[in-house]
């Protein structure tokens, strides 16, 4: 067993614990057995965060179902290691070497030394979010809610949202708050929080104590900060304009409303085509254009560390600053006054083709199993479902069985990553001492 493996297997495992659990009567609210599918399914798109469903999930499972939804979610957002970890913690158990190197690789980090430092300032928080959002949203769900009913739609919701889930328990998802600006703001901040990474938080946090206390020391901040924030803030403003712009006169989304409604709106929907699956509109009823901005925007997805997927903001931008050294004629990618190490443009490379491949693979066979639904229908649900995204056009629950079983693969595929995949299926790399020699030839 790999630490690849390790990592594959785990979620495997919690996936099939999550459909076991969901097909019980007790989690139904009609207090019936669970359709198997219904249930890998349900348990695939929360352990993979994804957000997807072919049931309504606050009226078709009960709130012991819930219950398993949101736990799942957690643990799926935290990473099976993580959560594997914390347990081993709390049982008393050392950590070796190997469970170092796996939550490493699991978590995309360059930490290894205080893995359990590390572990635990990320649980604290992520708990500190989740419950700060769940305030946040109380008093607007006290408005039509009891006091316990509020709670737990605060609760789920703040978790869904903070862990790039999408899952919601309104059949519209958010359409019913789509113009009121507290709950999109407190959302749109938990899925952006959740979605930079925990290295990004903490340099900020270090930076505003800095600050606060008024220490004369100069804040450093790293490549990778720099590239996320930068790339997140570009990704979010382009999405807004473009959304804007496109859906302004479209009568089945913004037309015949206030300006300053149609900015809210199109900057929610810029925020969770990232990698959340919550809505404020009828996706369904978007112009084909929006509809491809929004696959380009699901396919770059958050950021390594995070809880969302995709290709990562670092991955699409060191291939865009590689782009533009390769037309200057340049032989070093740099960024930032940093040059970027050849084996990670090797390996940004290496993701977005192993992610294309993916995602072709996946619309072809759906569009072999389902030839009745669009094409472009096809490829915005496999986007979406890769890049753990969860917004639909409306044709999830309409899928055959086969084309559901392909919407699971490319989910898994989609949150334990392509490269981690392929090395659990291939195994890990051994060193060779052997060098060919060097030959050009003609590309472009």
């Amino acid at each position: 067993m790999t630490v690849s493996r390790t990592i594959c297997t785990g979620f495997l495992a919690l996936i099939i614990v999550g459909t076991l659990l969901l097909m019980l009567p007790v989690s139904l609210a009609s207090g019936h057995w669970n359709s198997p599918l219904t249930a890998l399914f349900t348990s695939t798109s929360a352990v993979c965060v994804t957000g997807l469903v072919v049931v309504d999930t606050g009226t078709y499972f009960s709130s012991f179902g819930q219950a398993v939804v949101l736990i799942l979610i957690q643990l799926g957002g935290l990473g099976y290691m993580s959560a594997t970890t914390l347990l081993l913690l709390l049982i008393g158990r050392r950590l070796g070497l190997k469970d170092r190197l796996a939550i490493q690789q699991a978590m995309e980090t360059a930490e290894l030394a205080n893995v359990k430092k590390l572990l635990i300032s990320i649980i604290s928080m992520t708990l500190v979010f989740e419950l700060t959002g769940a305030f946040c949203l109380m008093p607007t769900f006290m408005e039509n809610f009891g006091l316990g009913r509020s709670l737990w739609l605060s609760i789920f919701h703040s978790v869904s949202a903070f862990n790039n889930a999408g899952f919601g328990l309104f059949p519209d998802s958010l359409v019913g708050y789509a113009e009121d600006v507290w709950p999109m703001a407190v959302i749109s901040a938990l899925i952006i929080l959740g979605g930079i990474g925990y290295q990004v938080i903490m340099e900020a946090f270090m930076w505003v104590q800095n600050r606060l206390r008024r220490r004369k020391q100069r804040t450093v901040f790293s490549l990778h900060f720099k590239i996320v924030t930068s790339t997140t803030a570009a990704l979010l403003l382009l999405g807004t304009i473009a959304f804007l712009g496109i859906e302004y006169d479209n009568p089945a989304t913004l037309a015949g409303k206030s300006l300053d409604v149609k900015v809210l709106l199109a900057s929610f929907q810029s925020v969770v085509m990232r990698t959340a699956g919550f809505n404020s509109i009828d996706i369904g009823k978007m112009e084909t254009s929006s509809l491809f901005m929004a696959i380009a925007l699901m396919f770059v997805g958050a950021s390594p560390g995070s809880t969302g997927g995709g290709i990562k903001t670092t991955t699409a931008r060191i291939l865009l600053v590689c782009t533009n050294a390769a037309l200057r004629g340049k032989e070093e990618v740099n960024c930032y006054q940093r040059q970027i190490p050849t084996i990670r443009v090797l390996k940004a490379l290496s993701v977005v083709v192993g992610s294309i491949i993916t995602v072709v693979i996946i619309t072809t066979c759906i569009s072999l199993s389902d030839p009745g639904i669009t094409f472009i229908g096809l490829l915005f649900e496999s986007v979406s479902a890769f890049a753990t995204v969860g917004l639909s056009t409306g044709i999830t629950a309409d899928l055959s069985t086969m084309g559901q079983l392909f919407i699971i693969t490319i989910m898994y595929i989609g949150r334990v990553g392509v490269l981690l995949l392929m090395s659990a299926i291939v195994g890990d790399p051994s060193p060779s001492a052997i060098h060919f020699p060097e030959e050009d030839l003609l590309t472009g």
